[in-house]
Parts: structure tokens; C-alpha cells; sequence
């Protein structure tokens, strides 16, 4: 019983041990996992960025195409079939 006893608070000081140690060992491959996610691109983070590029370049082009109009407008003997940016042709 006094085995128990004494062996009761030394366990329990030892939980604290052990998950410290599996802490430490973890620690390495936590901060490679961590560089490995910074260093690469995800397909979610891919797909969002370039809908953000198409949404940029549509609007673009958007744009170009009422200043082309706004000049046919004031300038109709001038006016050609419109040959400006167009969205998705980098």
C-alpha cells in the first residue's frame, strides 16, 4: 500500500515528462510541415487566384471596350470593328 502510495505522485510528475519528450520529437517535422505549406501553392489557393486574374482582365476589357464604343459614338467615320484586349488571351 505504501508502494502505491509513493508511486501515485511519481506517475503523475512523469505524464508531464513524457508529454514533453513526445513534444520535442514532434517539434522538427511540425516546423518542415509548416515550410512545406508556406513554399507551395494549393488548388484552392491556384483556382482563387486566377478567377481573381479572369475577374481583373473581363473588367479590363469591359472598360476598353466602352471607351472603343464612347469613341465610335463621337467619331462614327472613324470606327473599325473593335480589335482591343480581349479577356483570357495573354
Amino acid at each position: 500500500m505504501r508502494r502505491a502510495l509513493f508511486l501515485l505522485p511519481l506517475a503523475l510528475t512523469m505524464g508531464g515528462c513524457i508529454s514533453t519528450a513526445a513534444s520535442i520529437v514532434k517539434a522538427p517535422f511540425q516546423v518542415a510541415g509548416k515550410a512545406v505549406d508556406w513554399t507551395t501553392t494549393s488548388q484552392e489557393e491556384s483556382d482563387r487566384n486566377y478567377g481573381r486574374k479572369m475577374r481583373k482582365a473581363e473588367a479590363r476589357e469591359g472598360k476598353e471596350r466602352r471607351d472603343w464604343e464612347r469613341e465610335c459614338r463621337k467619331h462614327p467615320d472613324d470606327c473599325r470593328a473593335y480589335d482591343g484586349y480581349r479577356a483570357g488571351r495573354d
